[in-house]
This record gives C-alpha cells, structure tokens and sequence, in this order.
C-alpha cells in the first residue's frame, strides 16, 4: 500500500512553480479575476498554485498578507509620468496611469482604498500625488485629504465601468435601441428625455468626465486654500 503524503512546508510539488511573492501575487490576481475578493484565502491561492497552503506563510502573512501584495502590486507596477509643474496636467498624467493598470485586474483594483501598504513601491504614487499638491502650497492635511477622495473617485469610476452593464448603459448598438425603448417607456419625463444618453455607456468619455470633475473640485480647492 502506498503512503500518500502532504507537500512538505515551504516546498512546493514537482512541477509547481518555485514559490516566491511575485509567483504568490500572480495566483491571488487570478483568484480575484475569476471570483472576487472574497474568494481569497490560503487555501484557494495555494489551490491554483498546487502547493501545501502551509507554505505560502513562508512568503506572505496570512491573507491580509495576499491582499496587502496585490495592492502593493498594482500601485508600485503604476508607470509614474515625471512631473512638467503643471497642477492639473500632472495629476490627470497620474490619473491616467492608475487606470492604465488598475484596468489590468479592475476586480483587485479597490484593495487600494482599503490596505495600509507600507512597502517604497506601494506608496510611490502617494508620494507623487502629495509632491504635486504640496509644490502649490497646499497644507499637508489638507493634500492628504484631498488625494484620498481623487483615489475614491477613480476607482469608483472604474468599478463603474467593469460592472456598468444596462443600469449605466450598453456598447452594441442593438442593446443601446432596446434599453432606449425601456427608458422612453418609463413614465419618467427626464428619464424619457434623457434616454438616448442613458441608454449607451463610453467608458473613456465617462472616465475623462470623472476625472475632469474632480479635477476641476481640486483646483478650485487649491485656489481656495
């Protein structure tokens, strides 16, 4: 009769991959991609990997650890614009680069708002965001302020466009005319008039509106202060 035996700690199967943070973070974005975050534990990333869940404690502290990762992952891969000292064009560069890679993995994208990364890479965005509103003369909690509800508004945005489906509209052009039809049928008066523009949904246009609207909050901020 033969043994069957668990994967020793720390050392994955023959064939695995060789376990190491980034192998780990690649695993854990696929569970997210596939199931959210709630799916992430131990026990599902060691799953995709093939490995003893044991021995991801080796590498990560437990699953705030996982979580910590993919969030450190998405903010420190960012690819920051050097600063040109212009408020706003530096800050819709940043913008921009952010859903660049949030857009990457959109399910993870939101653990930004949520952990307390401490690691150089994670936190290289907040520091060119606090550099370019500082440079103004912006107070330093008010700055802090300030970035936390641009970070609120564009990954709320970007939510809004992976999971827009009908309630923010449709692309094709059939499920733009049948969603039209609803609204104008609703016996909503502005709903009816405003049904050409609800029913379809850009994702770039809406993006650059978000952005510009909160930029614009931003400056007239600054100016104030």
């Amino acid at each position: 009769m033969t043994e069957t035996r668990e994967p020793r700690r720390g050392r994955p199967p023959k064939g695995a991959p060789l376990l190491n943070r980034d192998v780990i973070v690649k695993a854990t974005l696929e569970v997210i991609d596939l199931d959210g975050i709630d799916a992430v534990s131990m026990r599902s990333v060691a799953r995709v990997l093939g490995v003893d869940p044991k021995s991801l404690y080796n590498h990560v502290a437990g699953k705030d650890g996982l979580l910590d990762a993919v969030a450190e992952q998405i903010l420190g891969s960012m690819r920051l614009p050097e600063p040109t000292g212009e408020v706003r064009g530096d800050l819709r560069a940043i913008g921009h680069a952010f859903r660049d890679r949030a857009l990457a993995h959109p399910q993870a994208a939101q653990l930004v708002l949520t952990r307390q990364l401490a690691s150089f890479e994670g936190l290289a965005p907040v520091d060119a965001v606090l550099a370019v509103l500082r440079a103004t003369g912006c107070p330093r909690r008010e700055a802090v302020s300030i970035l936390r509800s641009l970070v609120a508004t564009l990954i709320g945005t970007l939510l809004r466009e992976v999971h827009a489906g009908p309630t923010y509209g449709v692309t094709d052009a059939s499920g733009i005319a049948q969603r039209q039809a609803v609204l104008e049928r609703s016996g909503l008066p502005r709903v009816a008039e405003a049904a050409a523009d609800l029913a379809r949904f850009d994702s770039d246009a809406e993006f650059e509106f978000t952005l510009d609207l909160a930029l614009d909050a931003v400056m007239a901020r600054l100016a104030a202060s």
